[in-house]
């Protein structure tokens, strides 16, 4: 039986696998799939693209020229035999926390519909897609007629716990050979959450909240070190700072992995930070991780009556605190021109009870935040997306979104022109070096490039320079949300 893994990408409140980051679920099912004798082929949406939608030809690119980024992340020149052959094609497919992606856009349902209908084979539909998806905030879920499905199938029942897991998991990892563009791999830390009453999320919904073992996830890491992987996130967890040992976890992950060029982490709930042991966490994470690391917190609402009526996991005093710790220890700028230890903040509008006084609630603590000195790494800012099951869905649904849908863009960009471009100008004042930047996509004549991490600051550099490779740049100027630059010095090549 020949089986083929499509991945169109998943982006979750814990957990991304939006290319350059390779997710979760399509390692496991290739796991799964080996464990029982079978040699799946994985390909991604970007290769079905190619072969459904431009026939397998890819355009000269002038100086004039988008780089296409719906056929960027090819993992062959020609899929055509795998389809012609595949009997089982099992889709991956899921996004909860839609968001803009440099080199990659995500599958959907509605795309996906009508490249795979005629293919003679038994289609499966896995991934995050099963409680719901939409790319865009402020709507609600996607909703298709599922019937070119043959089955829509949770993987998870199949996996089993993470004892059950592990095995899938070392498996899935040789995944790695069928890739040939750079990787960062989200390595599974946990599951659920252990507040867990946010009213926008799906963590609850999917998983109880459980800690998966720390020599397990060593071993994970290990497997995909000894295939050649040098760049991880530790992110596929609702708190970082709840895992089993996080401590013992970076540690050793350094002992027998020295050569690591990657090393963060995701998710943090500042209410875990601002305790003794949560201070312990936050220094090991500054001395064995890598600089550029973000702590993302899911503050979402400064606002107190939303906070209340949405049941948010922290109050704004809480992360206040939390803030200033992560600042006062993890401040300190690394070797590549980057500070080590930063916070982010994330902020939804469109949630329960939503009031013109939110904005002002938002606005009042950033430029407090910033007033006091300290820096934020990034703030992302979204409408909230509606998905079946949730206490959004069930008790506000799209209420406060239509209220005060007409001021969203108008309170986004308050909060990019007044916060976010000085706070950015404190991250990198002009002059900065930045090192190890790889050149990603064009743009006309201008390249953009970052570093390799978690939520890499975007760099445009007026020429356009040889792709995926690495560059020393030098920051003349800032944008709202990216900087321009200089190359100072031409690095190693990365295909």
């Amino acid at each position: 039986m020949n089986y083929t893994i499509l991945d169109c990408y998943t982006d979750e409140a814990a957990g991304l696998g939006v290319p350059p980051y390779l997710g979760t679920y399509p390692r496991y099912i290739y796991g799964l799939l080996k464990s029982k004798g079978l040699s799946p082929n994985y390909i991604t949406i970007d290769d079905l693209r190619l072969n459904k939608i431009y026939h397998n030809i890819i355009k000269p690119v002038t100086d004039k020229d988008k780089t296409n980024i719906n056929i960027y992340n090819l993992t062959r020149e020609n899929i055509t035999k795998i389809l012609e052959e595949t009997e089982v094609l099992i889709i991956n497919l899921g996004v909860h926390v839609p968001g803009k992606y440099l080199s990659a856009v995500p599958g959907t349902i509605r795309e996906i519909i009508p490249l795979i209908q005629g293919m003679r084979c038994r289609k499966i539909l896995t991934g995050p897609a099963i409680f719901g998806t939409q790319l865009e905030g402020g709507k609600y879920f996607e909703k298709n007629d599922m019937a070119v499905f043959d089955e829509v199938k949770n993987f998870g029942f199949e996996f089993g716990g993470f004892e059950n897991l592990q095995r899938y998991a070392i498996e899935g990892a040789e995944l790695v050979r069928q890739i040939p563009y750079y990787l960062i791999i989200e390595i599974e830390t946990g599951r659920g959450c252990n507040v867990g009453r946010c009213s926008f999320c799906t963590e609850p919904l999917k998983n109880k909240f459980l800690n998966r073992k720390t020599d397990d996830i060593i071993e994970e890491v290990k497997r995909f070190y000894d295939l050649g992987c040098r760049n991880f996130r530790l992110g596929k967890q609702a708190d970082f700072y709840s895992i089993e040992d996080p401590i013992r976890l970076l540690r050793e992950i350094r002992e027998k992995c020295p050569d690591i060029e990657v090393l963060h982490i995701d998710n943090v709930n500042p209410v875990f930070v601002i305790n003794e042991r949560g201070i312990e966490i936050t220094k090991a994470i500054v001395k064995y991780c890598t600089e550029g690391n973000i702590a993302a917190f899911g503050i979402e609402s400064f606002d107190p009556v939303v906070v209340k009526e949405n049941t948010l996991n922290c109050t704004p005093a809480i992360a206040f605190k939390a803030l200033q710790i992560l600042n006062e220890l993890g401040s300190e700028r690394g070797k590549n021109g980057m500070p080590k230890f930063l916070p982010g903040i994330n902020i939804i509008y469109g949630l329960g009870f939503e009031s013109k006084k939110t904005h002002e609630y938002n606005m009042e603590a950033l430029k407090k935040i910033y007033d006091n000195g300290w820096m934020l790494r990034r703030i992302n800012i979204r409408q909230a997306a509606i998905l079946p099951g949730t206490m959004m869905e069930k008790k506000f649904g799209m209420k406060y979104f239509i209220k005060n849908k007409k001021y969203y863009w108008k309170w986004r960009n308050d909060i990019r022109q007044n916060i976010d471009f000085p706070m950015l100008k404190r991250l990198v004042p002009e002059g900065t070096i930045m090192r190890d930047v790889y050149s990603e996509i064009y743009d006309g004549k201008t390249t953009f490039a970052r570093q390799i991490g978690t939520y890499p600051l975007i760099i445009g550099i007026k020429e356009r320079l040889p792709l995926k490779k690495f560059y020393d740049v030098k920051i003349t100027s800032h944008m709202l949300r990216s900087v321009t630059g200089v190359v100072v010095d031409e690095g190693r090549s990365l295909v």
